[in-house]
């Protein structure tokens, strides 16, 4: 199989705000009042859980953002992603995401709320089909687009990385 005959298989859009493709597969159906959370975290319920299948190609990737909701990425198929997280107190680490365990791939990755996370395909990939969980569920307001210039200047050991993970500013 190629991209083109998964997305039209599995129905899969343009994201309207990270990169890459995806759809909405389940949105659970009890919610979570905003009280029942730390102060301000959220601005309203949010249903406990949701998840979709997200495809990345040559050519996207998986911009710098961080979620006031944990997540678990699942591999699926094609090739294997490497994935950037940056640890709000500092540090950070590539992971990759794919099916070669003996080679430290993991088809499971967790990332923790408020660290910030963005992906490519890795080298020489063709294009890569994750599922993505999130708990509580997913809503836009609780995405926050990373900027260039802000994440070079806390991690700049990851600068390059960063670069290739972002969008530049723009001008207006």
């Amino acid at each position: 199989m190629n991209a083109d005959e998964v997305k039209k298989i599995l129905g899969l859009v343009p994201h309207p705000r990270e990169g890459g493709w995806y759809v909405q597969t389940y949105k659970a159906g009890e919610r979570i009042a905003a009280e029942a959370f730390s102060a301000g975290r959220y601005g309203g319920a949010r249903h406990t859980g949701t998840a979709i299948y997200y495809l990345l190609e040559r050519g996207t990737f998986s911009e710098m953002h961080r979620l006031r909701s944990d997540e678990v990425f699942h591999f699926y198929a094609g090739d294997a992603v490497e994935m950037l997280q940056l640890e709000e107190q500092g540090g950070g680490r590539v992971v990759r995401i794919g099916n070669r365990l003996d080679e430290g791939e993991r088809p499971q990755v967790v990332v923790r709320r408020g660290i910030w996370q963005g992906s490519r395909l890795a080298t020489g990939g063709a294009w890569a089909l994750l599922g993505c969980t999130v708990s509580p569920g997913f809503e836009f307001a609780d995405y926050e687009a990373g900027s260039r210039a802000q994440l070079c200047a806390e991690w700049p050991e990851f600068h390059q990385l960063i670069r290739e993970l972002t969008r530049p500013a723009l001008v207006r």
